[in-house]
């Protein structure tokens, strides 16, 4: 087989019971893992599931809507394979899973990802607001590459976000002005 093992996902990244993901609240060094530990369980649903591109493609990471359920999923997949969980939890993850799978479907045919090009997820315009731009297909070159460049910026961006934030305190009393 060439995905990971399944002992890989017996060694998490970070040693603390499984908690949903709020992805827009998460600091830099938290989102790094989170993106780490994202990752390689995908690789590892799709290795062992076969999951084709229209179900997982490689670029599910620059996508929100496919980010939130991916996320969502593997929460449930860790609750349900707690060793201190129902024996039957891992069964109700595989009836979830068969909804989760159209819902990816339905994710990936709206945003217009394959495997081989990714572009940005189509947004309807409302009535008022400013067109966006001409979105174009963006080959899809080294995916693993991408994907860490991709978090790096991500972090950087957070990174960014704390500093200015932390740069706006008040020196003396530490409130913001």
């Amino acid at each position: 087989m060439d995905g990971p093992d399944d002992d890989d996902l017996n060694d998490p990244l970070i040693p603390e019971p499984p908690h949903p993901i709020n992805w827009n609240l998460l600091t830099a060094e938290e989102a790094e893992v989170e993106w780490l530990e994202l990752n390689r369980w995908v690789d590892w649903l799709r290795h062992t599931y076969g999951l084709p591109a229209s179900v997982i493609p490689p670029a599910w990471h620059l996508h929100p809507e496919l980010v939130w359920e991916l996320s969502a999923l593997h929460l449930h997949w860790l609750c349900a394979y707690d060793p201190e969980q129902n024996g039957s939890a891992p069964l109700g993850w595989h009836r979830d899973f068969v909804d989760a799978r159209m819902r990816l479907r339905d994710w990936v045919a709206a945003s217009g990802t394959r495997l081989d090009r990714d572009r940005p997820t189509r947004r309807a315009v409302w009535p008022g607001e400013e067109p966006g731009g001409p979105i174009e297909d963006t080959p899809i070159v080294d995916r693993d590459a991408e994907f860490v460049e991709f978090v790096l910026a991500d972090v950087q961006r957070r990174r960014d976000v704390e500093d200015a934030f932390y740069a706006s305190l008040d020196r003396d009393t530490g409130e913001l002005p």
